[in-house]
């Protein structure tokens, strides 16, 4: 049975407040309405909003609430669209960074990113800090040590009672077992030995100097290198497309021929073989330049993947101003290899002299100790530390001059110690004569390999002019129907070659002036400065005569 409520203080639910609502709007009803039934007990819009007092009420409510999820749905709507072209200019941001790099920025993020010299740096500072503190050797060695300790039985101390005299009267005292006792020495060794050691400590820092930077240099060496080697690779492919799209336009050639009734189907389809053949060959030229940019990012400390650009480096070729004598003479005395070498020489000699020092002269200890025993008459526990009356004290002032005998044989331990630091130091004695003799072969072969470059650049040049001309003339021919695929594509194939061979002539002239520059050790970019410099092109970038950077 349906009954009026004379209040709205009920709850109403979300289906019976829209069905209301709806009614309302068609006039169906009055002001009346049915209660529910008491007994329901489900979430309402009264819980969150209040009660609802009359049917305006009601329908200000409604109003409102859809005004509410309007603006929620355009609020959500706009806050989608937001994150969602954020997360488009982010990627977009990521995509976009490319890192453009010269030789100089390379060499200065490897030697700062590169772990290896972050370990011998850490090496050097250890041999520094020995190098610093050395004097040390000259500080006394302290000691203080002090002991409690307790006899396991106890002993008894016999005597004579003096003052029964003439009477002769023996007694016997119980010692007590506890015992305190302590003591503080000092010990100074000095020999000849320790002064020229000072002096092998800093020459070994020295050493560790020469080292690391000889490891900057081989580092720099190896970046530059593989620099000049992702620009010749990306020359390369770039020549390879080139190629490619020839071999697609002569395709398109052949084609439009045959339409015109001006060549076979055979040429068409085999200049379509022609293009198809080539594809593995980009592929596969691509992904080995995307592998040593690979190489080349982890080299410089970055991510794998970090894309990155190369500046261009344009040279042109030209005489060493040095003389054959002069580099050579330099090499022999200033490559970091040579220097290095003669570093450890010289520490190995310092060595040796300190070393000779130990074994055949005498050495020299200053001592000096104090002692102190608790009385062994009274017990530590019992009477008091504090009276100095009651501390036995003793100590010396010691001075000792020794020399060990041993030495002077040659066939004990110390005798072979000396004669094995005596045949390293000839080993390394050799060793710096030979690598002389193979810096200054070095540096002749590549003088001449340079030279060799120098007179055939120009000539390779010309060769490259040459082909271009054939490989035009020969493709007008092709196109009016005068010469067939087979002639094009030789053509095409000796102009390849030709700048494939100009590339790697300039590539091997960039390389062999960086290792003169190493061998010779002067500064790189002091030889290359007489003909190469920066540019803001694009890496990879190739001229007419496909060569990195452009020859003069």
């Amino acid at each position: 049975m349906k009954k009026k409520c004379n209040n709205l203080h009920y709850r109403i639910g979300p289906r019976v407040l829209r069905a209301r609502i709806n009614n309302r709007r068609s006039g169906r009803i009055g002001d009346g309405h049915v209660c529910p039934a008491p007994a329901r007990r489900s979430l309402t819009m009264t819980h969150f909003f209040g009660a609802a007092r009359s049917l305006s009420d009601l329908k200000n409510f409604a109003a409102n609430s859809r005004k509410i999820l309007r603006f929620l749905g355009s609020f959500r709507g706009m806050l989608l669209a937001g994150l969602f072209l954020c997360g488009i200019f982010s990627a977009y941001g990521q995509q976009g960074t490319v890192l453009r790099l010269s030789p100089d920025t390379a060499v200065e993020m490897t030697i700062k990113n590169n772990l290896n010299l972050q370990s011998a740096k850490l090496g050097l500072d250890v041999k520094k800090r020995k190098s610093e503190f050395v004097w040390n050797q000259f500080i006394p060695s302290a000691s203080a040590t002090g002991t409690l300790s307790r006899d396991n039985w106890a002993s008894t101390s016999q005597g004579i009672n003096f003052s029964a005299l003439p009477n002769i009267v023996p007694y016997s005292i119980t010692l007590p077992q506890w015992h305190i006792n302590g003591s503080f020495s000092a010990t100074l060794d000095f020999s000849f030995a320790l002064v020229e050691g000072i002096k092998s400590y800093r020459l070994d820092y020295e050493a560790g100097l020469i080292s690391l930077e000889k490891a900057k240099l081989q580092i720099e060496q190896a970046v530059r290198k593989m620099y000049n080697q992702i620009l010749l690779l990306e020359a390369n492919v770039a020549l390879l497309n080139d190629s490619y799209n020839n071999t697609v336009r002569q395709a398109s050639i052949a084609e439009a021929n045959f339409r015109a009734g001006l060549a076979p189907r055979l040429t068409w389809l085999q200049a379509q073989v022609a293009a198809e053949n080539m594809k593995p060959s980009v592929y596969d030229l691509e992904n080995n330049l995307k592998s040593l940019k690979g190489n080349f990012a982890l080299l410089l400390g970055l991510s794998y993947d970090t894309p990155f650009e190369l500046e261009q480096i344009s040279f042109s070729i030209f005489e060493i101003p040095m003389e054959l004598s002069e580099l050579i003479s330099r090499a022999s005395t200033e490559k970091p290899d040579i220097l290095e070498l003669q570093a450890n020489i010289m520490t190995l000699q310092s060595q040796k002299k300190a070393l000779s020092l130990q074994q055949y002269t005498p050495f020299l200890r200053l001592g000096w100790s104090l002692t102190s025993l608790f009385n062994p008459m009274l017990d530590p526990f019992k009477d008091s530390l504090f009276n100095g009356d009651n501390w036995n004290k003793g100590g010396n002032f010691s001075l000792t001059l020794g020399m060990t005998f041993n030495n002077f044989f040659s066939f004990t331990k110390e005798g072979q110690q000396r004669k094995d630091m005596e045949a390293n130091l000839q080993i390394q004695s050799i060793r710096l004569a030979q690598m002389v003799r193979e810096t200054e072969l070095e540096v002749f072969t590549k003088l001449a390999s340079l030279e060799k470059i120098r007179t055939s650049a120009e000539a390779q040049k010309n060769a490259v002019n040459l082909a271009e001309q054939s490989y035009r003339l020969t493709e007008e021919a092709y196109r009016g129907g005068l010469q067939d695929f087979q002639a094009v594509q030789s053509a095409s194939l000796a102009l390849d070659q030709a700048k494939l061979q100009l590339l790697s002539v300039n590539f091997n002239y960039l390389n062999d002036l960086i290792d003169l520059e190493y061998s010779t050790g002067v500064p790189f970019g002091t030889l290359s400065s007489f003909g190469t410099g920066s540019s803001a092109g694009t890496s990879g970038s190739t001229n007419a005569s496909g060569n990195i950077g452009s020859v003069k």
